[in-house]
């Protein structure tokens, strides 16, 4: 990493922490008593197209931070350009704790680097609420490559460089980038194969015409649990709790290996403190609920709650992380 991209990364990360620090001094805004609020519907927009992935669990978690806060949680879905649309549309928005967003490391930590233009900033123009879920990747092979796990699919790449295929939903995706890491950190020529969309990729995975794809739990899990495709490995740091027998890419065959996807509540800048903390405090709430939490696990994403702060310090090394594979990619977006 050359000393100029550390030193963005490092600027970014100050100015996470810059803009929850200067939330948390910010007086309340005119007109809103903090202990009333809510007083009237909160609006979450999803940056998403409805019935996907992210959709799915925003609808699945609201409904109880909606019980705890006592009032109702509208959800609308604003989709566009990887996310762009709907996040500038709550940056934009009046920081009057009405108007949330749900972000991912797509919207917060990987756009910034793979748009070549934002019409918002992911640092200043936001307050990281809470962190939600973080959301595991699987590695996943066609049935037919004779490999059983991710040392024996290394050792097959490089045996064959440049004869494996590697499926993703799209350029610039999770999918993808996760799959750039996995190149760069195994140091193997395998080739990517983009689609529009995850199910369109694993449909070609499962009829052998890519052999392989890093794919986010809630579609990759059905597909091994079914056999359709064979699973090597999760992304995630330590095990999945979903499915404990599944080892990580880093304790089977490339340490130091970690990607996952996640997600997590915004406000925009601005928004008084009182209200952030009693959003916080009610998504926690939520999360840990048993039943919530086991619906979770059975979509693939795990509950990591947390506070603002460090949820502004994640947010920073993520942005690291997915920025290295952006540029790994070569992937850029007008």
């Amino acid at each position: 990493m050359s000393a100029a991209t550390i030193v963005i990364a490092v600027l970014r990360r100050l100015g996470l922490l810059l803009a929850v620090a200067a939330l948390l001094a910010a007086p309340v805004a005119a007109g809103e008593d903090p202990k009333r609020w809510p007083s009237k519907p909160v609006m979450l927009i999803v940056p998403f197209p409805a019935g996907g992935g992210a959709d799915n669990l925003a609808r699945l978690v609201m409904p109880r931070v909606s019980r705890v806060l006592g009032q109702n949680i509208v959800i609308e879905n604003r989709a566009g350009a990887g996310g762009n649309v709907g996040a500038e549309y709550v940056a934009r928005a009046a920081p009057d704790g009405y108007t949330l967003l749900y972000g991912t490391n797509g919207t917060h930590a990987i756009n910034a680097s793979l748009y070549r233009e934002l019409r918002f900033d992911p640092v200043r123009d936001f307050v990281p609420v809470s962190r939600m879920t973080e959301i595991a990747a699987m590695l996943i092979v066609n049935p037919q490559l004779p490999v059983n796990s991710t040392a024996e699919l290394i050792r097959y790449a490089k045996a064959n460089p440049g004869k494996l295929n590697f499926g993703s939903a799209g350029n610039g995706t999770t999918s993808h980038l996760a799959g750039e890491l996995f190149r760069t950190h195994a140091n193997i020529d395998i080739v990517h194969v983009p689609y529009r969309g995850g199910a369109l990729a694993m449909t070609d995975l499962i009829a052998g015409h890519v052999q392989m794809m890093i794919e986010v739990m809630p579609n990759a899990w059905p597909q091994v649990r079914d056999g359709r495709v064979r699973g090597l490995a999760v992304s995630t740091a330590s095990r999945f709790p979903g499915a404990p027998a599944i080892p990580t890419i880093d304790e089977s065959g490339l340490p130091g290996f970690e990607a996952s996807a996640w997600d997590g509540i915004f406000v925009p800048a601005g928004t008084p403190a009182p209200i952030v903390t009693k959003l916080n405090a009610a998504i926690r709430e939520a999360l840990d609920d048993p039943e919530l939490v086991a619906a979770l696990l059975a979509r693939g994403a795990r509950p990591v709650p947390g506070t603002p702060e460090s949820f502004a310090r994640f947010i920073g090394s993520s942005s690291e992380t997915w920025g290295v594979a952006v540029r790994a990619s070569g992937a850029k977006i007008d």
